[in-house]
């Protein structure tokens, strides 16, 4: 029991001196008081601070002392006075430091304030998240470009495509590549890169790529849609009551666009996921007067049967399902 009280002892004979005048070894000066170092007191005002700081700056300057040691203890003096300056000059931090010299024993507290702070980062959070949503836009933009570039790349080599377009641009490829003669005449190479720069014009001109591979604009990147976001949530509840009110309580009839909104809601397509087929399957759709529920599920449950059908009948499919059969997922073969 002596011994335990004896080292209770020691180590508060230890500790009072730091805990006792609010100073820490490793935290802000030291042991030294800043305010001290610096010749201020802690009603000195920051212009105060300031000019006490380069006053004794210049006078322990370590270039200004000649000898090994004198030189030493200036260096030091001198890193000394800068920390101190560099602790009173911020408001926050001389907040912090004064805070521990009110509060000697809540000295866990002051470990975390003054680690918190140079830990933290320096730069303004609100810099950090518009460079992030600006890296992030250029990004989309030009992934965008890349997918639409690879899009018309591939529907220039599709035949149905390119023959459409050969038979569109039939006059200005006459005019641009076989009308040339003597020294304007093309190569075979030349001619063959203008014929396919042709053909990439017009299918850009005349096809309405959809989806994914949709021709990137900049309303589709993060900063645009941010910044338009309250108008985007107003428009999205008013056409939603707009529905509501007309083809909810007053019965309207459904227009055209109303129809091809609730197909393609019962279907789970997107917008140009929808768009993006053939002009003659919507017409289709809309034969079929698929808007109604009830004539939706009809067309669902045949069209599924049909595939069951297609699938039942394709050998590929009929392999799968023997291997399934044989082996299924879970068994483990030395065929594996």
């Amino acid at each position: 029991m002596s011994s335990r009280l004896a080292i209770t002892c020691l180590l508060m004979l230890t500790l009072w001196p730091s805990v006792s005048w609010g100073l820490l070894e490793g935290l802000y000066c030291g042991k030294e008081n800043c305010y001290d170092v610096l010749g201020v007191t802690r009603e000195s005002s920051k212009s105060e601070i300031g000019k006490a700081y380069r006053s004794l700056a210049r006078r322990y300057h370590p270039d200004l002392h000649r000898g090994q040691e004198a030189k030493a203890k200036a260096e030091e003096q001198f890193k000394l006075l800068a920390t101190a300056y560099e602790i009173l000059r911020d408001e926050e931090s001389r907040t912090d430091y004064d805070y521990m010299l009110d509060n000697p024993d809540a000295y866990y507290a002051h470990y975390y304030r003054y680690y918190r702070r140079r830990v933290a980062p320096k730069v303004d959070v609100r810099i950090v998240i518009v460079v992030t949503l600006t890296i992030i836009s250029i990004i989309q933009y030009y992934s965008g470009w890349q997918r639409y570039d690879s899009a018309i790349k591939y529907f220039a080599t599709v035949p149905k495509y390119r023959n459409k377009a050969l038979d569109i641009a039939k006059d200005e490829i006459q005019e641009r590549i076989h009308n040339r003669k003597g020294k304007n005449r093309l190569s075979k190479a030349d001619q063959k890169e203008e014929l396919e720069s042709i053909i990439r014009k017009v299918i850009e001109e005349k096809m309405d790529v959809q989806g994914g591979y949709a021709k990137p604009t900049l309303w589709d990147v993060l900063w645009v849609q941010l910044l338009i976001c309250p108008y985007t949530l107003v428009s999205f509840l008013i056409w939603h009551a707009q529905w509501f009110w007309r083809y909810t309580l007053l019965k309207q009839p459904y227009g055209r666009e109303q129809k091809l909104y609730l197909i393609r809601r019962y279907m789970k397509m997107g917008q140009h996921q929808f768009n993006a087929q053939e002009d003659k399957q919507i017409e289709e759709y809309l034969h079929l007067e698929l808007w109604k529920r009830d004539q939706f599920e009809a067309w669902k449950a045949e069209q599924d049967e049909e595939m069951k059908k297609k699938l039942a009948e394709n050998p590929r499919y009929k392999a799968y399902r023997r291997y399934m059969k044989n082996h299924g997922p879970g068994r483990i073969t030395f065929e594996d």
